[in-house]
């Protein structure tokens, strides 16, 4: 029997953590092992052993979510995946989050369904955004980003592994990714780990950012 996801839910409002708990708790996969109303407590609930994922909330008393993410991630050598949940679609938001180490970025009146794919999706180690957020992040490094100089590591890449970064780059799945250059998913899976461990990069936003920032792809 495949292990359940285990999920930390971090939210100030009692209700919206009963929420949380009522729809994931529906899963056969998922499965709640703890909760914390503030910043600093999320940090101390990240540690628990074995947790997969936390729901964090953005503005939270003592520290907000933006803040227990970094600490999260500076503190912990194999910290889990953070998916920030909020009602505010800002940009700042969208970035900072990206920026202290979070894997996902879903706004609060997003369907049941979306949180719940969000969560496996983040799980299986790949990063997720809204897709309104995605276009945000394309269109920013795309257009508003001087290019800086071209990293050394880029050279270690094959021709194909670069031609899925310009892909990924443009906000393709690995099934689309796979439609375009006439080759299995699981193929592509394989160039995107390539890529991501040769780039240093922690998962496919980062890489998205990296290869608009460097101005590898137009």
């Amino acid at each position: 029997m495949t292990e359940p996801i285990r999920i930390g839910l971090v939210d100030d409002q009692d209700m919206v953590r009963a929420g949380f708990g009522m729809i994931l708790g529906l899963e056969d996969d998922f499965e709640i092992v703890g909760e914390a109303a503030t910043g600093k407590d999320a940090i101390a609930l990240a540690k628990t052993p074995n947790i997969d994922v936390l729901l964090m909330d953005v503005q939270m008393p003592e520290m907000d979510g933006l803040e227990a993410t970094r600490e999260i991630h500076d503190q912990l050598a194999d910290p889990p995946f953070v998916i920030i949940l909020t009602t505010f679609e800002r940009d700042e938001y969208i970035f900072e989050a990206l920026r202290v180490g979070a894997s996902g970025f879903l706004l609060k009146n997003a369907p049941p369904e979306d949180l719940i794919d969000a969560i496996r999706v983040v799980a299986s180690g790949e990063a997720l955004l809204s897709p309104s957020v995605t276009r945000r992040v394309i269109e920013t490094f795309a257009g508003g980003v001087e290019p800086t100089a071209r990293p050394d590591e880029v050279d270690q890449l094959t021709e194909r592994e670069f031609e899925v970064l310009g892909q990924v780059a443009k906000g393709l799945s690995n099934a689309e990714i796979a439609e375009v250059l006439f080759v299995g998913e699981a193929t592509v899976k394989t160039h995107v780990s390539n890529v991501l461990s040769k780039l240093h990069l922690r998962d496919r936003v980062q890489a998205v950012v990296f290869a608009y920032r460097h101005g590898l792809v137009d």
